[in-house]
């Protein structure tokens, strides 16, 4: 008679959609990065690219190979409620993510629903895990708990320890014991294990090793410079050009890394490269940027063209 929360960070139904003849995704035309396919968003079955907001309908043929193996990847918050709906008929299943919370006060709704007990599961993105106080929810559910430790971001490890204790903290706020459940492929991983444990100490501990391995804040300053034009050529020109700047800088306690691609390397349709700058002391890190724009003025460099990020919250 409890109720029932089920975490999926990922929206949509289906990662992306792989074609199974020749290997290769369905890629955004204006980011380099494919598509999510959803089912129950309006155009009907779209695939969508969740940054600059590309739609497109889904192909019955691989654009690549002219293939009609398609697979669908991976799962979203759309396919996590069509297999709770499948599992347990006699539930009342809800979702709560960017899509559905689109209307009008449909966040407050959807939330105000499952308070009043007219929901017995509830499935959704982050937005399910933050802050709330149902006396009623029994079991937490994880999918693919570990799916932010693949991001090339240093604070990847934070952020799913983060999201794991904040969403386990809504079980068993009643009279009723609470039991949460994850589901993990790096069970072992450091985040995970700390994460289930709801150890704080433990987990800050064994993160401020890797910082401080790593030369990371909050031992180092750090700033994200993003090189960016919609043409490569462009772009790649005003990269070399800040390189040989760099090249120049000697300051102690100073270090570059890059130039590379962003992770991100194009997003609607700029093509981007970032270097990242570490320095022992602020005042060096500070420095050595307005050193970087004044530089780029007077080469000529648009400053529409430079991105500078200090203590960036995400390198994508």
């Amino acid at each position: 008679g409890g109720q029932v929360l089920v975490l999926q960070n990922r929206r949509g139904y289906a990662a992306f959609v792989l074609c199974r003849r020749c290997g290769a995704s369905v890629q955004c035309a204006n980011c380099s990065i494919s598509l999510t396919y959803h089912r129950t968003r309006p155009p009907l079955s779209a695939l969508l690219c969740h940054y600059c907001g590309l739609a497109r309908p889904v192909p019955k043929q691989c654009p690549k190979c002219g293939s009609e193996y398609l697979y669908f990847v991976g799962e979203g918050t759309e396919r996590v409620e069509e297999e709770l709906r499948q599992l347990f008929p006699a539930a009342r299943v809800g979702r709560l993510d960017r899509d559905t919370a689109r209307g009008k006060r449909a966040h407050e709704r959807i939330l105000g629903q499952f308070a009043r007990g007219g929901l017995d599961i509830l499935t959704g993105t982050q937005m399910i895990a933050k802050g709330h106080d149902f006396q009623r929810v029994t079991l937490v559910g994880v999918v693919t708990a570990d799916g932010i430790l693949g991001l090339p971001d240093f604070r990847a490890a934070e952020r799913t320890f983060q999201l794991l204790t904040q969403v386990a903290g809504r079980a068993g706020r009643g009279e009723l014991p609470g039991k949460v459940i994850v589901q993990s492929y790096y069970p072992d991983h450091y985040a995970i294990q700390f994460g289930a444990r709801q150890d704080y100490e433990g987990f800050y501990e064994q993160e401020l090793r890797f910082r401080r391995l790593m030369h990371y804040p909050p031992f180092t300053a750090l700033a994200n410079l993003v090189v960016r034009d919609r043409r490569l050529a462009v772009a790649v020109g005003y990269t070399r050009r800040l390189q040989e700047f760099f090249s120049r800088q000697a300051a102690e306690g100073l270090r570059v890394l890059g130039p590379a691609q962003a992770p991100l390397a194009r997003l609607k349709k700029d093509y981007r490269f970032q270097f990242l700058l570490k320095a022992g002391e602020r005042r060096i890190l500070q420095q050595t940027l307005r050193a970087a724009l004044a530089f780029a003025q007077r080469e000529k460099i648009p400053p529409g063209a430079l991105l500078v990020d200090v203590d960036p919250i995400s390198l994508m």
